[in-house]
């Protein structure tokens, strides 16, 4: 092989690397659980991984491992752009449909709930990566049953209890929601769709709630005691532990960047991971393309002169 058919193939080589490099990179997104109340994946990580207390999280530990747990802000689906109803099927809510996290979707009355009343209330979201887009969060029909899997038919779909525009900033890593809890007894749900519109990008969470009144066949949730949100310290120390990254994905601007904004000196334009991912795919096959055709202009520059 000539020399220029080496570079040639080497470039072409080279940049699929890059390609390949940045669509590995975009695996590593993490975004955030409702903390209060707290969803079922943030209730067992916060009972600690390791030693979890509850019947149910021991189970999800035995069935899924601690990693789930440990990647606790990671429940989404990369290309559900406003479809969530159509990709998600019946019985897997909770998980998204991944079966990384099936155990979330387990139809049983003992996940710790947190007891509440009927009225307006403050949901608190720890979020790790900002993005812009709209949360909505649908609690469970009057009838429904915990111990059957959740349908989409089970959810109050056409009356959201909260509609919140998410901005690419928080306060402190949380997102505060405005909810208007609806008449309710026993154990309900909430279930929260959170969808980019930076991005093609949803995230899911299930948070079990007790209204009192329980049926026999709703009391599990009391006998499980409420739930507690993780820690700041619990995150921080199990960090190294994460197969994702808590931040730098589309998060809060810096103050150097929030000043910019402000002044209208400098245009803030910061991507969320996944158009870093088109961008740098999109820049490997741009290079791919200019080496290549340079270097075909060389070899039928090189071809004519002899």
């Amino acid at each position: 092989m000539s020399r220029s058919r080496r570079l040639l193939a080497a470039s072409a080589v080279g940049a699929g690397a890059l390609v390949a490099t940045a669509l590995a990179t975009g695996t590593a997104g993490a975004h955030g659980a409702m903390f209060g109340p707290p969803g079922r994946i943030a209730a067992c990580y916060a009972e600690g991984p390791e030693t979890p207390k509850s019947q149910v999280c021991k189970d999800l530990v035995a069935d899924s491992g601690t990693q789930p747990l440990y990647d606790w802000n990671e429940v989404n689906i990369a290309g559900a752009n406003g479809q969530s109803r159509q990709i998600i099927p019946d019985g897997r809510l909770c998980s998204a449909n991944r079966d990384k996290y099936r155990a979330l979707d387990w139809a049983r009355a003992d996940w710790p709930a947190t007891p509440v009343a009927a009225g307006a209330k403050n949901f608190d979201f720890r979020v790790t990566a900002p993005h812009q887009g709209t949360m909505k969060l649908y609690i469970t029909n009057a009838g429904y049953d915990p111990t059957k899997p959740l349908k989409w038919s089970d959810l109050d779909l056409a009356d959201p209890v909260a509609v919140y525009d998410t901005a690419r900033t928080s306060d402190n890593g949380y997102y505060h929601v405005n909810v208007n809890l609806p008449q309710r007894t026993g154990g309900q749900l909430v279930y929260m769709v959170w969808q980019r519109s930076d991005s093609p990008e949803a995230f899911y969470g299930c948070s079990d709630l007790d209204f009192g009144g329980a049926t026999a066949a709703a009391a599990g949730p009391l006998a499980a005691g409420a739930p507690a949100a993780p820690t700041e310290a619990r995150i921080g120390a199990d960090a190294a532990r994460s197969t994702v990254s808590h931040h730098g994905h589309g998060g809060d601007l810096t103050a150097a960047e929030a000043v910019a904004a402000t002044s209208g000196t400098v245009a803030v334009n910061r991507a969320g991971h996944g158009d870093l991912l088109l961008g740098l795919a999109g820049a490997a096959l741009l290079s791919a393309t200019a080496s290549g055709a340079y270097l075909a202009r060389r070899m039928r520059g090189a071809a004519v002169s002899t």
